[in-house]
């Protein structure tokens, strides 16, 4: 419970009606130790628009600003002045002006502190479990051919080839993507 109430600040987790005895901590200690020694099995539904789709929704919100340049409308008078969407109201965009510190300190709110990452790997891919799982996956895939890169290592080719800027080694094309697949920062189409 000490580590809840740092966590929470002054606030601290209420329980109501049968849950009131676990307010205190060796209660709720001994409520939750066998839910840790349980193997949890999470259920998640296929995406509708499969798993392109999901990509797509998520790299909208992984590879982009907390507030984007067209939502900014004017800064004077010491106020920021941009749009933003009321879902309350059928997500109609209205203005909102906030004082400068105001607006820095909500935009700060979204950056990381040092150290942390904003997508963590999960499943096969987890730091803790990667060294066995990966080895176990090549194994899993090797009966599929892999696709094989070719490389013309001629001396007309190796001129035009761009230089590593770490160990200055040619540099080989493995595959050229059109402007439409290069959508990494692109902000979210328009509805």
């Amino acid at each position: 419970m000490a580590g809840l109430r740092q966590a929470f600040g002054d606030n601290q987790l209420v329980f109501h009606g049968d849950l009131t005895g676990l307010a205190q901590a060796k209660v709720f200690a001994a409520w939750l130790r066998p839910l840790f020694r349980k193997d949890w099995v999470v259920y998640s539904k296929p995406p509708f628009g499969g798993p392109e789709h999901v990509l797509k929704y998520l790299g909208r919100y992984t590879h982009r600003v907390a507030i984007s340049n067209h939502r900014l409308v004017s800064f004077a008078e010491g106020k920021v002045t941009f749009r933003w969407r009321d879902s309350a109201h059928h997500n109609e965009q209205k203005p909102m002006a906030l004082p400068l510190d105001d607006f820095l300190r909500r935009f700060l709110l979204h950056l990381l502190p040092k150290g942390f990452v904003r997508i963590r790997n999960f499943g096969f891919l987890a730091n803790r479990k990667r060294a066995t799982t990966l080895p176990l996956c090549f194994q899993t895939l090797a009966a599929a051919p892999e696709r094989q890169v070719q490389r013309d290592t001629s001396s007309a080719q190796l001129s035009n080839t761009w230089r590593c800027p770490q160990c200055g080694a040619p540099m080989a094309i493995v595959e050229r993507l059109s402007p439409s697949e290069i959508q990494l920062r692109s902000p979210p189409l328009p509805a």
